[in-house]
């Protein structure tokens, strides 16, 4: 489920939900949203993860396509995969990503996806009923994610919801293009989209190499950090802030020097997402270069509309069905 985005996550009751669950030991997973093509506001699909995938504390995941193939090197991002930061808060969205476009998934007969849909149905060797149905949206590539959390906890019992994300978000796979073009079948639509921080957030899941690394985890938290905006220069940065305002956790959540997880530990050292597309550290923050540096940039003049806060317009409600690309 999710909504858009109205008020900070510290207000909001789907969040506050989310990290009562978090809180309480669960690891919960969320879905980024499908809004990835909303231009409405020529932000290019920026700023539209939808609530609660907006809380720092869970792990929020955006879709990729697997593109018809069993190998992960020609995988793309879907042009529907919403991205961040999120509305006002500005938390670093999506954490990571995951296979969720042309899926197959249980059908349910009669139901409003499976007659708006028919030609989604899957037939197996009975031909003349479909148990299953092709399905896109990041509320498909979520589940992987969460399979991948459970193969982690069945591994080792004892792992925090921290943890489990820090680690899935440490060991995704960080090699992708610079950009990629992804075309709507139906209206014939060319989606432009590009590999930076705000897109695929820390990488492409990467099960295996969660499951061969689940040793010697560090304690502590893991909230996805705050990007920021510098409107003298245009640089956009991501910040090792207090969430202090956080209801939940107050003053002792932070990612820096405190959390185990902080620094570049989950997002990776240097050329993190492509040849032009770079993570640059420094003590306090993560500045991104190319395509993302300046104010002018396409698409960010809806975004940052002043240095502390986005644009106050909501994109519009997330469609939950007929969204697929070739």
């Amino acid at each position: 489920m999710g909504r858009n985005i109205y008020e900070a996550f510290t207000q909001d009751p789907l969040c506050q939900a989310v990290e009562a669950a978090y809180q309480a030991g669960i690891v919960v997973v969320v879905a980024a949203g499908n809004d990835g093509r909303d231009n409405t506001f020529s932000s290019l699909g920026y700023a539209t993860i939808s609530a609660p995938g907006n809380d720092p504390f869970v792990i929020t995941v955006g879709a990729m396509k697997t593109n018809g193939t069993t190998t992960a090197t020609d995988d793309t991002i879907a042009s529907y995969s919403s991205k961040g930061p999120s509305l006002v808060d500005l938390v670093v969205k999506p954490d990571l990503v995951a296979p969720g476009n042309m899926v197959a998934s249980l059908r349910v007969a009669g139901s409003t996806l499976d007659q708006e849909f028919p030609g989604n149905r899957v037939f197996g060797t009975n031909t003349s009923r479909a148990a299953y149905m092709t399905l896109n949206g990041t509320s498909m590539a979520t589940p992987v994610v969460a399979g991948a959390a459970a193969l982690l906890i069945q591994q080792n019992p004892s792992m925090t919801p921290d943890q489990v994300k820090g680690l899935l978000m440490a060991t995704a796979n960080k090699s992708f293009p610079v950009s990629s073009i992804a075309v709507d079948p139906t209206t014939g639509i060319s989606y432009l989209a590009y590999y930076d921080i705000f897109t695929v957030g820390a990488g492409y899941l990467n099960i295996m190499g969660a499951i061969n690394t689940n040793k010697n985890l560090p304690p502590g938290t893991c909230p996805s950090p705050i990007a920021s905006f510098n409107a003298a220069t245009g640089a956009i940065t991501i910040q090792n802030v207090t969430l202090a305002q956080s209801v939940a956790w107050g003053d002792s959540v932070a990612w820096g020097d405190s959390v185990a997880w902080g620094d570049s530990v989950a997002w990776g050292d240097g050329s993190v997402f492509g040849a032009s597309v770079m993570l640059k550290k420094t003590n306090v923050a993560i500045a991104i270069a190319a395509p993302l540096t300046h104010s002018n940039t396409p698409g960010f003049t809806a975004i940052w509309k002043s240095s502390t806060s986005p644009a106050t317009a909501t994109p519009g409600a997330a469609s939950i069905s007929g969204i697929g690309e070739k």
